[in-house]
């Protein structure tokens, strides 16, 4: 960890501005259905006000509002009142995030923690504008960046107001980059990579990056079909990126250069229509036939390779796995993943988080990333702003 965190800042007495991640999904009736996010928060924010921080000001997103101003879809306030519950302290909520009436608020409130509005109400946060960026920096003497999920991003509340503040990282981004840059650069031996979801053309970067890493390499999912026709395999009506065939043949050619076993589905879960949960296992896909899962010989296969695993990541469902009918080999590598004894297992955020979650599996992994797109960009070697931009050691 080459940057500060919050245990190098001298906190006490200080103004500190937290970027969170809040961007939980909500119900019709603004119910929060998925609070990981919040609770991933709670130690930094707990931290800071163990150490007499005077103020802890917290900052999120929260969907994509048009950057016009208040949407009542998008506001934060369910996320205040459950904060609130969870923290067992008041959160003083604010209907706006900059402005003299923010700064008057925050210096009458005998509240020490607060939640200001929804940053995406504003376009200038995603424009990264330094304006703005110095307006949410005046709230505050010191900045901490807890916010995985969107440091991937150069916004104002994740880059440009490093420009104005001492700039730490948060024990959530301390945790994230530990787990993800150890799987990578310094794993236990053999390193199984299980890759799936719906594109070749979201992973290519991420194959190229963890090729010369990884011992074995599972692809599934709806990018394995693409994999497969490059070997001449029929796929039938599965999902098919045509214009990535050349790609697929170079990375398979490049993992067998590295001496990297690289694994496909070799049976499947086929149907006649999508919409249908009409479907039967077999080990071809015949024309007007299309693959929504891997079968049980491709589980059985995977199982062996990861029965010999020390570290495993995993970023991408192995089949459509929202749906019962195509959720038993995510499932499946799930249940055997959640059994393994002494075996680093990181799970890479985004569906393949949602899918451990579906199946009541989060406490069983090593580590959930809670960035989708971060995790995704870290893993492909990428440098992210949001963690660039924070003071070094």
């Amino acid at each position: 960890m080459q940057k500060k965190t919050v245990r190098d800042a001298n906190i006490k007495g200080k103004k500190v501005i937290i970027r969170v991640d809040f961007n939980v999904p909500l119900d019709e009736n603004f119910n929060i259905t998925d609070e990981r996010r919040i609770t991933g928060a709670l130690p930094t924010i707990q931290y800071a006000l163990s150490q007499g921080a005077s103020k802890v000001i917290l900052m999120s997103h929260l969907g994509r509002p048009k950057g016009t101003g208040y949407e009542k879809d998008f506001s934060l306030l369910p996320v205040a009142k459950r904060l609130q519950e969870l923290l067992k302290e008041k959160v003083l909520f604010l209907n706006e995030c900059i402005g003299p009436a923010v700064k008057e608020a925050i210096a009458k409130s005998t509240e020490r923690v607060v939640l200001l509005e929804n940053l995406r109400f504003h376009t200038e946060e995603e424009k990264n504008d330094p304006g703005f960026a110095k307006e949410l920096a005046s709230l505050a003497d010191i900045y901490v960046n807890d916010a995985f999920g969107t440091a991937h991003r150069a916004h104002a509340s994740t880059a440009g107001i490093t420009a104005y503040l001492p700039s730490v990282a948060g024990f959530l981004i301390e945790k994230e980059l530990q787990y993800l840059g150890s799987a990578i650069n310094d794993p236990k031996r053999p390193l199984v990579i299980i890759l799936g979801g719906a594109k070749v053309s979201d992973k290519i970067q991420l194959i190229k990056n963890l090729i010369p890493k990884a011992n074995s390499l599972i692809i599934g999912g709806g990018m394995a079909y693409t994999f497969l026709k490059a070997q001449g395999f029929n796929i039938g009506n599965s999902k098919l990126e045509k214009d990535k065939i050349d790609m697929a043949k170079e990375l398979m050619e490049q993992a067998k250069k590295a001496g990297v076993e690289l694994v496909l589905t070799s049976d499947f879960v086929i149907t006649q229509d999508f919409a249908s949960d009409d479907c039967k296992v077999s080990d071809v896909i015949p024309d007007g036939w299309q693959s929504l899962d891997i079968g049980p010989k491709t589980i059985k296969r995977y199982e062996q390779i990861l029965n010999n695993a020390k570290t495993v990541v995993w970023n991408g469902p192995l089949g459509v796995f929202e749906r019962d009918a195509y959720a038993k080999g995510t499932r499946a590598i799930a249940d055997y993943l959640a059994s393994l004894k002494d075996v680093t297992v990181i799970i890479g955020g985004g569906d393949s988080a949602a899918a451990v979650a579906k199946f009541g599996l989060e406490d069983k992994m090593t580590h959930i990333s809670t960035g989708g797109g971060a995790s995704l960009e870290f893993l492909e070697g990428k440098e992210l702003p949001g963690i660039a931009a924070l003071n070094n050691k």
